[in-house]
């Protein structure tokens, strides 16, 4: 009950709980100056915390007079939390402890379209495999995993947790990777979130936004197109967790976004470029990279310096400028961070891409790669799997 002596020391041990993971180890002396706290309220709440496994006594403290104090530490390892980014290529788990460090990273080939309940059924034992035996091989199990965080190509609905649409090599698996469907196959809460939603977390959190406070955009290129947007560190999401699905945004005579940009788009821009290059010159050596083409060896072209590639992707980049530019002009955004399969190769793309947002933007934000790369969607999953347990353990006390 509000204002009875149990709510207040609970409300005591949470105030605690936090000064420890801000400021790390602290004696109780500390801990009493930091927070305004008696000495006698915080010795109590730290025996009851003890209690709980969530913080531990640790060594000794420095001081330089009378009896070394005991110090007082949040204990990252009582639980553990992991994010799971199921992407249209890979899957990747990350296991991360209560101060959200990835202790452990995998990848694993994505999954198959199935139909029929039993074949539904068989990919997510294979999902729950891939999570039995990472926790197992760090001798860990179900109860000490609070939270997983998984993110998804695609709108996840924000009242039901249903997904609404997916990109292409995913469609069929809508009902299996639901809420619902999840939730029922991992002993443990769900969270379920748009992956580029996560990926922008992830930037802010622990990557190339980290210093952005105000408003910046994750615009990633893949296999699809999306965009994170988050104000004052909280996300953008707006009717049925629509904002930022750039792939519907309409170019030049009416194409979609993903229709071009995506990486099928780059490959059947090159595709016409190449293909009208040779029949001007049939000898200009650009065979081998016509008939072998992928975004990974289109990029390495332009890295050498092959004149056909370079000139490709600078039409590609005026392309994301188009979009950019739209971005800009709505959200004057400070920062914008390139991500994706496509969007990663910032050592190409940059260049041209900053030389026209300084010529032609009006509004002109910081524009750089990611840092966290294919890593940066388990990492916003893994944050927000760590926020919703830390929430869970604080209501916990004061139950």
């Amino acid at each position: 009950m509000a204002g009875s002596p149990q709510y207040i020391r609970n409300l005591n041990e949470n105030l605690i709980m936090d000064a420890l993971i801000a400021t790390g180890a602290m004696s109780r002396a500390d801990i009493s100056r930091q927070t305004g706290l008696s000495k006698p309220t915080v010795s109590s709440a730290i025996e009851h915390l003890i209690e709980r496994n969530l913080v531990l006594e640790t060594g000794r403290a420095d001081n330089a007079q009378g009896r070394k104090a005991t110090l007082i530490q949040f204990n990252e390892s009582a639980y553990y939390v992991c994010g799971i980014d199921i992407g249209a290529t890979r899957i990747r788990i990350a296991l991360s402890d209560l101060n959200g460090e990835i202790m452990e990273y995998r990848t694993y080939p994505t999954l198959s379209v199935q139909s029929g309940n039993r074949a539904e059924t068989a990919t997510l034992d294979v999902l729950r495999s891939y999570m039995d035996d990472l926790l197992s091989e760090n001798q860990l199990n179900w109860d000490q995993i609070r939270c997983v965080g998984f993110g998804i190509p695609g709108v996840v609905l924000p009242d039901s947790g249903d997904i609404d649409r997916i990109v292409a090599p995913l469609e069929g698996l809508e009902k299996l990777l639901s809420l619902e469907s999840l939730s029922g196959a991992f002993p443990c809460e769900v969270i379920l979130e748009n992956d580029v939603n996560l990926a922008a977390l992830g930037e802010y959190r622990r990557g190339a936004a980290a210093e952005d406070s105000n408003l910046f955009v994750f615009f990633s290129i893949g296999t699809g197109t999306g965009a994170g947007i988050m104000v004052n560190g909280q996300l953008l999401r707006g009717m049925g967790g629509l904002t930022g699905e750039l792939a519907e945004m309409l170019l030049e005579e009416g194409h979609r976004l993903e229709d071009v940009l995506s990486a099928d788009g780059l490959m059947e821009l090159a595709k016409r470029q190449l293909d009208a290059s040779l029949l001007e010159d049939p000898d200009s050596g650009i065979e081998a990279l016509r008939e072998y083409l992928t975004p990974e060896k289109l990029f390495e072209a332009a890295r050498s310096g092959e004149t056909q590639a370079v000139q490709i992707l600078k039409q590609y980049s005026q392309m994301i400028a188009s979009a950019l530019r739209h971005i800009c002009v709505i959200l004057a955004p400070h920062l914008i961070v390139l991500g994706g399969g496509i969007g990663g190769n910032g050592d190409v793309l940059l260049p041209h891409l900053r030389q026209i947002v300084s010529d032609q933007f009006p509004a002109k934000p910081a524009l750089i790669c990611s840092e966290l790369g294919e890593r940066a969607v388990v990492t916003g999953a893994v944050q927000v799997a760590l926020q919703q347990t830390m929430l869970n353990l604080q209501q916990e006390a004061l139950e």
